[in-house]
């Protein structure tokens, strides 16, 4: 399953992002979203879990969660 990470902190790394989704079960992907021109974050990113009820787990224990002192929002990427 395919999550949406949104709302990041600009310092926000992917192995941190991948460290985080990672506790709540197997992360196959991390993809952080890099401006072209600067290659710095987004603020957004794309997390992949084969586990759809560990995904679900990760996604109802982190949206809305402090990371970095930023409020983020996790959801089901479409």
């Amino acid at each position: 399953m395919k999550l949406l990470a949104r709302n990041l902190a600009r310092t926000t790394t992917e192995q941190e992002l991948r460290q985080l989704f990672s506790e709540h079960g197997d992360v196959t992907e991390c993809t952080l979203v890099l401006d072209q021109e600067t290659g710095e974050s987004k603020g957004f990113a794309f997390v992949t879990m084969p586990d759809e009820t560990q995904a679900k787990a990760a996604m109802a224990a982190l949206n809305l969660t402090s990371v970095a002192k930023s409020k983020i929002r996790v959801k089901i990427a479409n």
